[in-house]
């Protein structure tokens, strides 16, 4: 019997201390290295976005990897090639932890599309305001000195 599995997640972390260093010129690169990295790991990406200060990503999971090492890759791998290339100055590193957070099929399309209107979503609420939000609607407990 072949195995089966429909792993999705939508990943959020942002930069350290949260700075808005992500530049709107130099976005478009990052994201293509992201997915790029995505799929040497066989997972299939559906949306990602970022703005001045954090990252939202859609992605399916290949059973065979286990969530925190691939943020934990991805995280280390996109800050040596930001470093390398000097493509967002100011930036020092992604900031310890994640939000990761589990969604159905049905969910996908609906979360695609928050993903991909973040820039107009930033417009009326922070990231701590939208990250609060996530953990609450999830029932995550959390300790604020590690949200803010």
């Amino acid at each position: 019997m072949a195995t089966y599995t429909q792993i999705l997640y939508h990943i959020v972390f942002a930069t350290k201390n949260r700075r808005s260093v992500l530049d709107v010129r130099n976005r478009e690169q990052l994201l293509k290295y992201m997915w790029g990295i995505f799929k040497q790991k066989n997972c299939h990406l559906y949306r990602i976005n970022c703005v001045d200060d954090h990252v939202h990503i859609l992605v399916a999971v290949h059973p065979s990897i286990s969530l925190s090492n691939l943020i934990r890759d991805l995280k280390v791998s996109t800050s040596k090639w930001i470093k390398e290339n000097e493509i967002f100055p100011g930036f020092d590193h992604w900031q310890d932890g994640y939000g990761a957070f589990t969604l159905s099929n049905k969910e996908k399309n609906r979360i695609a599309e928050y993903i991909k209107e973040q820039g107009n979503h930033h417009k009326r609420f922070s990231f701590l305001e939208e990250y609060r939000k996530f953990l609450k609607d999830e029932g995550i407990a959390f300790d604020e000195r590690y949200i803010t």
